[in-house]
């Protein structure tokens, strides 16, 4: 197994240096870079995402500067080609191509992300600030959907083609059609003081007077701005899980083994938890890690927009919308490697609940 480890570890190396490659090409062909956006910013040019959307990229807009030479960046309309030339120094774009690809490699190498263009911040502050946000939602979502999804898989599985069968999977379809940033409106509308009640916050983690509260108050506070946040989450995540669930128990109950135990005597509860469950469940707490991950950083973008919640989804989002290179780079960065190593754990996860899983033989 652990040369099975290593080698996928040095599978790691090639992968994502061909994300990062890839990524770094399409990000300096995209219009509007940070040289662009000061010049926009300082004679109150518009320049926001849609303002951009014009088809024209750096390379293809010539304009006159102050001393009749021509420049690339839309909004340098007279504008002293020295100011222009310190805001090159100042974003690194005085050095060629290559030269900032070799540098950005060197520095991710050694975990040096950088600084925020346009945040006094550095890149892994930044991060760090908001990771408590993304963490919560992810964790509680992940804990709820797997405390929902099991149970009802399990129910579902024992009561195939039953009322209950099918009323419960028209419920978890549904709900999984449902986006979870239109449920979150929906949420707002009748319990945020939208139409209708007006029972729960709609801004932030926690409440101005947090730091005043008592232990169980503060509790009680997180928990208050979490509620319709996570359950807007829940609600669109939980359908996979549920018939996934379902499946793997409708699949080992149908097996040799099973009626084998119940011809021996054992009461159906022994039968399903006591041999079932287990076999069933390697699909569900093997894919536990690749589920936490995807839940945490590619399902709460819409949340944290809708419910004012300044978290990772939204960091990245706004530093691709403002071209801030070092979050954008460092932020995919990080996620890429989290994801290859979330998806080794879960291989791994694999060969230690079933020591008949064997990757290394396989490859």
């Amino acid at each position: 197994m652990w040369s099975y480890i290593l080698r996928r570890c040095l599978l790691m190396i090639p992968t994502l240096l061909g994300i990062i490659t890839l990524n770094f090409i399409i990000i300096q062909a995209a219009p509007g870079g940070p040289v662009e956006q000061s010049l926009a910013k300082l004679q109150g040019i518009e320049s926001s995402a849609t303002s951009r959307v014009d088809g024209s990229s750096q390379g293809e807009v010539k304009v006159n500067l102050s001393n009749g030479t021509q420049s690339q960046y839309r909004g340098a309309q007279g504008i002293d080609p020295e100011y222009i030339k310190e805001l090159e120094r100042l974003y690194g774009f005085d050095k060629p191509l290559h030269e900032r690809y070799w540098l950005l490699l060197k520095s991710y190498v050694q975990f040096d992300f950088g600084d925020s263009f346009f945040r006094d911040s550095s890149v892994i502050d930044l991060i760090l600030d908001k990771l408590p946000v993304s963490i919560s939602l992810g964790l509680w979502t992940t804990i709820l959907v797997y405390l929902i999804s099991i149970p009802l898989g399990i129910k579902k599985a024992v009561t195939h083609g039953s009322a209950f069968d099918v009323w419960s999977s028209s419920a978890v379809i549904i709900g999984f059609a449902i986006p979870n940033f239109l449920f979150a409106l929906l949420l707002i509308v009748l319990f945020a003081g939208g139409s209708y009640f007006d029972w729960f916050p709609l801004r932030g983690l926690t409440s101005a007077n947090f730091d005043e509260l008592s232990t169980f108050g503060k509790i009680k506070d997180y928990f208050w701005h979490l509620a319709l946040p996570v359950l807007a989450s829940v609600i669109s995540s939980f359908a996979t899980l549920t018939l996934l669930t379902k499946n793997t128990f409708l699949d080992e109950i149908n097996k040799q083994y099973v009626t084998t135990a119940r011809a021996k005597g054992l009461t159906e509860n022994q039968v399903l938890y006591g041999h079932v469950f287990r076999n069933a469940m390697l699909l569900v707490i093997a894919g536990l890690p690749a589920a936490l991950i995807s839940i945490f950083f590619t399902g709460s973008l819409m949340i944290e927009i809708i419910f004012s919640l300044d978290g990772l989804g939204l960091l990245g989002f706004e530093s691709v919308i403002n071209r801030d290179y070092p979050v954008v780079f460092g932020t995919l960065y990080i996620f890429t490697l989290m994801g290859l190593v979330i998806k080794l754990i879960s291989d791994v996860t694999y060969m230690m609940i079933d020591p008949r899983i064997n990757f290394e033989a396989q490859s």
